[in-house]
């Protein structure tokens, strides 16, 4: 199944797709969010979807949300593929690194994006996003991941390099968190629909229909089931919380490619996950009233 969220920022409706078409999740749930993960969403869906009372939605047209509402953590990993260590010239680690995003970062799929006031290095980065669906605790072993991943879907981990690295102060929150700068979606797809662990999905970014990355999740460092044990030993993983499992080499930290700036269009996609288009553009004083 794939789950997503439609609508204007702020008002998104649930819906999911049956193979035939979009249906209104409104009967069973408010939104998709953790509390309707935990509740056994995804087995509530399949039992209504079977029965066949949930009606059908158009939405031609219509804007995708991220398909989670906001996530108590995004959590992320760095220098996962080692080609985008060496790119950023570190060697590949040994142990997951790990940095976190505020909720207010996730954004629809296709908003556009603000670069930051003053941002001079803004960069793309395609990841495997895994949405958790059951509190993850202290794991006997990574196979029990299995358990509490509710489904994967696309991310862009936005980070601005100068903050990150240049002006860390040995931190790399302050590149990664301006608001809008964890896009999601457009949906959430239950593992069944890949392979249950997120292997060997392909994964592509493109600025302005060029080609930027090119890879596969089958180069992950730490695989997902690793990652979900690796992080429940230190924090836990609640329904909603999504991970963010690092990103293949091809970015404009490289040094191959220049960053971004107004106008620019970002195009990201993962097989069967589907694809992401934002445009970029310049930061503006809100005007108060």
């Amino acid at each position: 199944m794939k789950f997503a969220r439609i609508g204007t920022p702020g008002q998104e409706r649930p819906v999911v797709h049956d193979g035939d078409g979009w249906r209104d999740l409104s009967p069973l749930t408010a939104d998709l969010d953790g509390a309707f993960l935990a509740a056994d969403g995804v087995a509530r869906t399949r039992a209504a979807l079977a029965a066949g009372t949930l009606a059908e939605v158009d939405v031609d047209g219509v804007r995708f949300g991220a398909p989670v509402a906001r996530p108590s953590a995004v959590v992320c990993v760095g220098m996962n593929y080692a080609a985008h260590a060496a790119e950023s010239g570190s060697a590949p680690p040994e142990r997951p690194v790990i940095f976190l995003k505020t909720p207010n970062t996730v954004a629809g799929p296709d908003d556009a994006v603000t670069i930051p006031r003053g941002s001079r290095k803004t960069d793309w980065e395609v990841e495997l996003a895994v949405v958790i669906g059951r509190r993850a605790s202290y794991l006997d072993s990574p196979e029990q991941a299995r358990d509490v991943i509710a489904g994967y879907t696309v991310a862009n981990d936005l980070s601005e390099r100068a903050w990150q690295i240049e002006e860390s102060g040995g931190q790399w929150s302050k590149g990664k968190n301006a608001p809008g700068f964890t896009p999601l979606g457009p949906w959430l797809v239950t593992p069944d629909e890949v392979d249950g662990a997120g292997t060997g999905l392909r994964l592509r970014s493109f600025v302005n229909g060029e080609p930027r990355q090119d890879s596969s999740t089958a180069d992950l460092i730490f695989g997902v089931d690793v990652l979900v044990h690796t992080l429940s030993q230190y924090l836990a993983l609640e329904p909603g919380d999504v991970l963010l499992t690092g990103t293949p080499e091809g970015v404009a930290l490289s040094g191959r490619f220049p960053y971004l700036s107004p106008g620019d269009v970002v195009s990201l996609e993962i097989e069967g996950l589907g694809r992401q288009r934002q445009e970029y553009v310049a930061w503006e004083p809100e005007v108060r009233a």
